[in-house]
């Protein structure tokens, strides 16, 4: 039988960034060929990539590309298990050179996304390649890509969770990245009350009439409050109509009036947004991984 030795087992885990046992069994199998040891754990941790797919990946990272004119941007989310993978250097890469590409490529949905290649090797499989290097479900979830021919794009990144793009009809990079600063924290669905889903409006509306009608008031008064409150939801969930978070004596409608400037579109991407978290029980999780 071939020995092992730590030195072998220390280059394939370099190499592979697997596990120290992972890399033991892979080199006994191999009689100690780095090189076969390496396929054989690639193959392995491909073919271990579609069974991982089916599990909640709600961490990652959000990441913003721009092009040095500001006339087209890109954000993207791509997600992980964990907020540890979501950290490592292989993972941001990965979402770093998959921002690029599709800026680059000007790519708009993630499905052409995965064609494309990063240093000869399809997206894709490199996907693959991480998913088995780290031991998680790794899916790139969202892509909005911003062109402005009549205006300038500018955006903000908090940490890796939050990321905002922002497009103005102004050359002002300070008011873009604080509007964009402001729309990370206060979350506005979209610039103005005309752009509110009608749906939404009337759902939002049939609630309050309901409320208010609970209080036993006359049908005008009843009006009067419903309409109030609706106006109220609206500053809420408009850009426009919200306080300003730099200055929140005023209105960023009103922000924008005195800066002569027109805010004309904006996306705002969060991690794991909309995703339905999976909740462990972690004495189960610790019981469930000692069963070999």
């Amino acid at each position: 039988m071939v020995t092992i030795t730590a030195k072998e087992v220390q280059e394939l885990r370099r190499r592979t960034g697997s596990g120290m046992m992972e890399c033991k069994k892979a080199l006994t199998k191999t009689g100690g060929d780095i090189e076969k040891a390496v396929q054989i754990m690639r193959e392995s941790g491909l073919a271990q990539a579609d069974k991982k797919s089916s599990r909640t990946a709600s961490e990652g990272m959000v990441y913003i590309v721009t092009s040095n004119n500001n006339k087209h941007s890109l954000i993207i989310e791509v997600n992980s298990e964990t907020d540890f993978v979501s950290k490592g250097d292989d993972f941001q890469n990965f979402v770093k050179n998959c921002a690029k590409v599709a800026l680059d490529s000007d790519i708009d949905n993630v499905d052409d996304l995965s064609g494309h290649k990063i240093d000869g090797t399809s997206i894709e499989h490199k996907r693959q390649e991480l998913i088995a290097k780290v031991g998680e479900n790794i899916q790139i979830r969202r892509i909005k890509n911003i062109k402005s021919p009549n205006g300038f794009i500018f955006s903000y990144l908090h940490g890796i969770k939050i990321g905002v793009i922002i497009e103005i009809d102004q050359n002002d990079a300070d008011l873009g990245k604080s509007l964009s600063m402001h729309i990370a924290a206060n979350k506005p669905l979209c610039v103005n009350k005309n752009d509110v889903d009608p749906k939404l409006l009337e759902q939002e509306k049939n609630i309050l009439i309901s409320q208010a009608q609970d209080s036993g008031k006359p049908a005008d008064i009843i009006e009067k409050m419903v309409q109030g409150r609706l106006g109220k939801y609206l500053s809420e969930i408009t850009l426009l109509g919200q306080n300003y978070l730099i200055d929140t004596e005023i209105k960023v409608q009103k922000l924008l009036k005195d800066k002569k400037t027109n805010v004309l579109s904006f996306n705002r991407l969060e991690v794991g947004e909309g995703i339905e978290k999976k909740k462990e029980n972690f004495a189960d999780e610790v019981a469930a991984a000692t069963i070999v």
